[in-house]
């Protein structure tokens, strides 16, 4: 078995090359992660969200496809962000299948960042300008898979392995993002608490634990250390929500 030591430091190491390093001309696309997250509310599932990051030589894909599971009027989306291989942002698409056909892009134009939604089919789309750069990363409404990739941005940038352990900067990271269902932009916080020992499907497990929080509140988030710092577990107390990868 490696020690904590060596996969501390191959997952970081990951982490820079899948997030931060451009991609090798021989890479012509491969996986790095993909699932379901299970969203529950107050103990029962509500909806999933199927999901996946693809690496290539073009940058990285993170798709979405979120559902409810719950209550009479079923909502589907899907979504698909598009990152350089440097990660900053290329595009970003996301369309909304029932109940309604609204759907939206947003991608560099000029000096902003320039979304457009339509409503319904057909209609004129309006327009919403960001002066933002192009590494503001999108979390838009009910992606978790893209609170995912922030987490490991904050991780391949701000933290580093000393003796064996993961060391990230004492005062939280600021990040600029953008909520293109909100047509809003603004400002959120990644801090490292600690290895915390958690129940995921009824089974304990040693997870690191990330705060992000915003202008609404935290969200406590658990990634696997040893397993490329994938995202586990999610928790909003405020919304009496968990979100647990299947």
């Amino acid at each position: 078995m490696a020690s904590s030591r060596s996969v501390i430091v191959v997952a970081v190491t990951i982490l820079s090359a899948c997030l931060l390093a451009p991609a090798k001309e021989k890479d012509k696309g491969t996986s790095v992660d993909s699932g379901t997250f299970a969203v529950k509310k107050n103990g029962q599932v509500i909806a999933t969200e199927n999901f996946s990051v693809q690496d290539s030589n073009n940058g990285k894909i993170i798709s979405s496809q979120f559902k409810t599971t719950y209550g009479n009027e079923a909502n589907a989306q899907n979504s698909e962000l598009h990152l350089s291989p440097g990660g900053d942002l290329l595009s970003y698409h996301w369309k909304e299948e029932n109940p309604g056909k609204a759907e939206l892009t947003l991608a560099p134009n000029d000096q902003f960042l320039l979304e457009h939604i339509t409503a319904n089919p057909g209609e004129k789309p309006a327009e919403q300008s960001f002066l933002m750069p192009t590494s503001t990363m999108i979390l838009d409404n009910n992606s978790f898979v893209q609170r995912e990739v922030l987490a490991w941005k904050y991780l391949a940038s701000a933290c580093k392995e000393e003796g064996g352990a993961l060391k990230c900067s004492q005062a939280p990271a600021q990040f600029g993002v953008i909520v293109p269902q909100d047509r809003m932009s603004m400002s959120v916080s990644l801090e490292l608490v600690g290895k915390e020992k958690v129940k995921v499907n009824d089974t304990d497990r040693d997870l690191l634990r990330l705060n992000l929080k915003d202008e609404n509140g935290i969200w406590a988030m658990w990634v696997d250390d040893q397993n490329s710092f994938k995202l586990i577990r999610i928790v909003i107390a405020s919304e009496n929500t968990e979100v647990v990868r299947q």
